[in-house]
């Protein structure tokens, strides 16, 4: 009998991925980027263009192989597309526990 567990929204953290929160944010932002390119109506290459990369490397962020890719070059990919990005840092609920990162789309 097989049995089917429910996870979290987090896939990485599920599978006990490294740093799982943090390729779940990426994969978060390239999920955005590739709804705004796709909404737009940009090829592969029109979208690496505007965004200074080489369109393999932005075919393979598109699909999920984003290890070699920095948050940082994501948001400016999303800034080059149009977007505002906006980082807000706040005290956390329980001084002594750790901070929570999340993304937000307007």
């Amino acid at each position: 009998m097989t049995t089917i567990e429910k996870g979290s929204t987090n896939v990485y953290q599920d599978l006990e991925s490294p740093e799982a929160d943090i390729m779940y944010m990426k994969a978060r932002l390239a999920t955005r980027i590739r709804e705004i390119i796709t909404d737009r109506q940009l090829t592969q290459q029109q979208a690496a263009d505007i965004l200074g990369m080489t369109q393999p490397k932005l075919s393979g962020m598109l699909r999920g192989k984003f290890r070699g890719i920095s948050e940082t070059k994501m948001i400016s990919c999303l800034n080059r597309l149009g977007s505002d990005v906006e980082i807000v840092v706040g005290q956390t609920r329980d001084d002594c526990s750790e901070g929570d990162t999340r993304i937000i789309f307007a």
